[in-house]
């Protein structure tokens, strides 16, 4: 049986959302954040670099999530939550699985970096790390974050879903970028596509039952 291993608030919700989607039966192995939010070291012994998500299936060890995603929809999907080959509507699919890691990700993990950086600097340093980090923060992170919010905006208005008219797997994939914006990057400041698609998201029953068994999930908070 196709093994999860889960760590929380992390990237493998999504991986469940996909499981509980496609009704793939699986099992999970729970991991606890360390109290400075890395993953524990239990992980390396499933995958060198200690990260999740992480699936085992079949003597398989399956890492990042575009990657797991686009196994389990091959293997398991049987033509499901994945677009036609040789349409429009599949290349976008492809598109938006690389681009959510590929390029969302980099300004809203600045953001989390810059932003956290004078809270956990020593006392004497502090303004020093904060002066330098509101600096990266508004000349550099905060603009590039403000061009993917209103990319994703823009392209939500041609179609409900990022693939084309309907759910894929390149939304579960789009999802975490989307919800971290929402913690941490104001989306719901002038993007209301984007926030519809969160509530469309976050209203699906399989997105449900994977918060159930995925436990508390607070991205970016």
């Amino acid at each position: 049986m196709l093994t999860v291993h889960h760590l929380n608030n992390s990237r493998s919700q999504r991986v469940l959302w996909l499981l509980e989607e496609l009704g793939v039966p699986y099992e999970i192995v729970r991991y606890q954040r360390q109290p400075d939010m890395r993953a524990p070291k239990e992980l390396r012994a499933i995958h060198p670099l200690g990260k999740s998500p992480v699936v085992t299936d079949n003597g398989n060890t399956i890492a990042e999530s575009g990657a797991i995603l686009e196994y389990i929809i091959a293997t398991y999907g049987n033509g499901r939550l994945i677009p036609r080959a040789d349409t429009p509507e599949r290349l976008r699919y492809t598109y938006w699985l690389h681009y959510a890691e590929g390029s969302a990700m980099t300004p809203l993990l600045l953001k989390l970096l810059f932003t956290l950086m004078p809270k956990r600097a020593p006392a004497l340093l502090r303004p020093l790390v904060r002066k330098v980090s509101n600096q990266a923060l508004s000349t550099l992170v905060n603009p590039q974050l403000k061009q993917h919010m209103a990319y994703w905006e823009g392209e939500l208005g041609k179609s409900e879903w990022f693939a084309g008219s309907e759910f894929s797997g390149a939304d579960i994939q789009m999802s975490f970028p989307l919800e971290a914006a929402a913690a941490r990057g104001g989306l719901e400041d002038g993007h209301p596509r984007c926030v519809a698609f969160l509530e469309r998201i976050h209203a699906r029953p399989a997105y449900a039952r994977a918060l159930e068994k995925g436990g508390p999930y607070e991205v970016g908070r």
